[in-house]
C-alpha cells in the first residue's frame, strides 16, 4: 500500500515565516482559507534539540486543524519525507515578501461618463 503523502507547507504569520510539514492539506468550507491537518514533527529520539521545531511544537501543540489565509501561503510541495520544521523572522535579508497592498486606503467608485 502506498504510503499516505507528506506536504511541506510555507507561510506568512506575524512577520514570520513558518515551514511545516503536514499530511492533510485542503481548501476550507471557509472561503479564503486553506486547512492543515496531521502537523507532521521530527524524530522524537534525537538527541540534540532544535530549538527552531520546539517552538514550531509548543506552538501548535494540541491543534488538530489549523486555518491559514490564501494570501499567507507562499508554496506548498509534496515531498517523500519530513524534513525539520521551523520559525524563521521575516527581516527582510530573506527572498520572501508580502503582496504589495495599501492599508486602509478607501475604495471609491466614480459614476460611469455618458
Amino acid at each position: 500500500m502506498a504510503q499516505a503523502p507528506i506536504y511541506k507547507v510555507i507561510f506568512h504569520n506575524n512577520s514570520k515565516v513558518y515551514e511545516l510539514y503536514a499530511r492533510a492539506i485542503y481548501q476550507s468550507d471557509m472561503y479564503g482559507f486553506i486547512e492543515i491537518e496531521e502537523i507532521v514533527f521530527g524524530e522524537q529520539s534525537q538527541i540534540v534539540v532544535n530549538p527552531g521545531e520546539e517552538k514550531l511544537k509548543n506552538e501548535f501543540s494540541g491543534v488538530t486543524r489549523s486555518y491559514i489565509p490564501m494570501h499567507s501561503i507562499v508554496r506548498i510541495d509534496e515531498v517523500e519525507k519530513e524534513g525539520t520544521g521551523k520559525i524563521v523572522d521575516s527581516d527582510g535579508s530573506s527572498n520572501v515578501r508580502h503582496f504589495p497592498s495599501v492599508p486602509g486606503r478607501p475604495i471609491t467608485r466614480t459614476p460611469d461618463p455618458e
